[in-house]
């Protein structure tokens, strides 16, 4: 049985005690002054790592010309924002299936949506929009769905990014959780140009 619960730390297991816009604003300063309660919280890293992950799509936009920026609509930049920051709430409480000493293990519902958002951060091209747990995931070995939507970048392969995305998220799952996952329901609701095509994207305009 898996032990490992990641995410706990400060403000309880799988919480983050700032709200996204205070992790907005941490990150804006380059985490300066440090705040050993963000630092220290794993939660609350593993939400920095999200916001990173969206700037670095965000700034060459901002900086590139009129045509590069339609590239990727602003408002679904902010809507990932604000994904984030309602799936960091630690949500449902997810039992591990019972150890040897009967210990109650749980992790959160907002810890499982960020290992899938940490799965989209290492698919190249990949970037998680909103995530969904359908089911009742309070009851050990109850089948879930799992409903994931993402952007993928320009010039990939649909087909073989789903399918490398759909490994990452499964093998990530199966490592850090009891779940038992029925279906895993992907839906490619856009796509962006990554930060290095930013500028081909300018030069052909």
């Amino acid at each position: 049985m898996n032990t490992e619960i990641p995410g706990s730390g400060p403000g309880g297991p799988g919480g983050c005690a700032h709200g996204i816009d205070a992790l907005t604003d941490y990150l804006e300063r380059d985490m300066l002054p440090a705040d050993p309660s963000i630092d220290d919280s794993p939660e609350c890293q593993r939400i920095l790592r999200s916001l990173r992950r969206v700037r670095s799509l965000a700034t060459p936009l901002r900086e590139a010309d009129e045509a590069a920026v339609t590239a990727l609509d602003q408002d679904w930049i902010r809507g990932i924002m604000e994904n984030i920051g309602r799936e960091a709430k630690a949500g449902r409480d997810i039992p591990f299936a019972a150890s040897d000493d009967d210990a109650a293990l749980v992790i959160t519902e907002g810890t499982v949506r960020g290992l899938v958002r940490g799965a989209g951060d290492r698919t190249p091209g990949v970037l998680v929009g909103r995530c969904v747990l359908e089911g009742d995931v309070t009851v050990v070995g109850e089948p879930i769905m799992l409903h994931v939507t993402v952007s993928i970048g320009w010039g990939k392969s649909v087909a073989d990014t789903v399918a490398l995305f759909r490994e990452e998220v499964a093998a990530s799952l199966r490592q850090h959780t009891d779940l038992v996952v029925a279906g895993l329901d992907i839906v490619v609701d856009d796509l962006h140009f990554e930060a290095d095509e930013i500028g081909e994207v300018g030069d052909d305009a």
